[in-house]
């Protein structure tokens, strides 16, 4: 199998490193971080006119026509730099919903809104009692006129306080925990009876509790069939776990050079530490677990077409060696830099912190480990 970028994609890896090195060092991060809004809007304006939010959108809706592995390429760039800005949020999983499931008058209608940088979207799937279970959800749609009226509550919304827009998961038939049953819907946050409650995350993003009482919105927010949108939200959250494990890896890539870096500068006894074999064990261990790391990656973005079974598994399998070497090479990081590893000062801190929330997002790695388990068994 051939693993080449095409001269396309190196091109965008190329445009991306470039943006991420003149304007994302940690310094530059910091102040965006620590702004009244915490994101740049120069910098969203920026990733519209480089082409980056069309990247993985038909061109005949005014996108790029790019590919999964496209979308791989620009995470993999902005995990390097941190990059704080909703793209994971607005193009992988709003667009990803609106590209997967919406209809074509959806699709024309509200892509070149995201195209253009003046959407922002949020999703809205995670309950306080649902843990990593996707299909435990309490929020209520109930027919209304012609549309639908929503209530319920939706925590932790990732990009909730940059959003224009909202895509909420919502019960219209069925129990609790149904995989049946569920419905989604766009719903602008400016709508009556939506209220939040803005918070920063411990990576440096930010976040919002989601409240609506009595929102009413049409029929044409709804996203796909009703009751039906179950298989959706998986498919759209097993592309956004193989987005998450590139940017893991960019994530890992610059803590591995970081550290070797330090370890060939830093002395001790008179050598670099870089020369004791103990540490360069771990050095070596680090690499691998980034090589294994990008291997699954790559294995997992590649196998988005295929069967619901196969996309499942390929999904929990990366998920769970991201996990397991995020883990592993932030800690080893942070121990290779001593104490100074956990300052807000050095850089390896913060990605260590983002691996972290990487690990959790969509299920740990013991859930995505009984996940590809049962898989596998109803494929048996």
């Amino acid at each position: 199998m051939d693993f080449s970028f095409t001269e396309e994609q190196s091109m965008l890896r190329d445009m991306v490193q470039r943006f991420v090195r003149e304007n994302y060092d940690l310094d530059a991060r910091r102040k965006i971080v620590e702004s009244e809004e915490g994101m740049s809007r120069d910098h969203w304006n920026t990733f519209a006119e480089l082409g980056l939010l069309a990247a993985p959108f038909p061109e005949e809706y005014d996108g790029m026509g790019g590919s999964q592995i496209d979308t791989m390429v620009i995470m993999e760039e902005l995990g390097r730099g941190l990059v704080v800005e909703p793209y994971f949020q607005t193009v992988v999983l709003g667009g990803g919903f609106i590209r997967e499931g919406g209809s074509e008058d959806q699709k024309k209608a509200l892509i070149p809104g995201i195209i253009s940088g003046e959407d922002i979207y949020a999703v809205g799937f995670a309950e306080p009692q649902s843990r990593f279970n996707l299909f435990d959800i309490t929020t209520k749609a109930e027919k209304s006129g012609d549309g639908y009226t929503l209530n319920g509550y939706k925590a932790v919304v990732l990009g909730g306080p940059w959003a224009n827009k909202l895509i909420i998961t919502a019960r219209t038939s069925g129990g609790q925990s149904d995989a049946d049953g569920i419905s989604v819907f766009i719903v602008d946050k400016s709508a009556n009876g939506v209220s939040t409650r803005d918070y920063p995350t411990i990576d440096g993003l930010r976040a919002s509790e989601v409240t609506l009482e009595n929102v009413a919105v049409g029929a044409d927010a709804l996203i796909g069939e009703e009751g039906k949108g179950g298989p959706l939200l998986e498919k759209v959250v097993d592309q956004g776990i193989a987005a998450l494990c590139a940017e893991a890896c960019g994530a890992m890539k610059v803590l591995n050079d970081t550290t070797v870096e330090y370890c060939k500068t830093r002395e001790q006894f008179g050598q670099p530490i870089g020369k004791f074999q103990v540490l360069q064990h771990r050095m070596v261990d680090m690499f691998m677990e980034y090589e294994q790391s990008i291997s699954m990656t790559y294995m997992v973005n590649l196998k988005l077409d295929e069967s619901d079974a196969e996309r499942k598994k390929a999904a929990s399998a990366a998920k769970v060696q991201i996990g397991k070497s995020g883990k592993m090479i932030g800690q080893s990081a942070v121990q290779l830099h001593g104490g100074m590893g956990m300052t807000d000062e050095l850089n390896v801190g913060h990605y260590f912190k983002r691996l972290t929330m990487i690990d959790t997002l969509f299920g740990n790695v013991d859930h995505h480990l009984r996940r590809y388990t049962n898989v596998d068994r109803a494929a048996a």
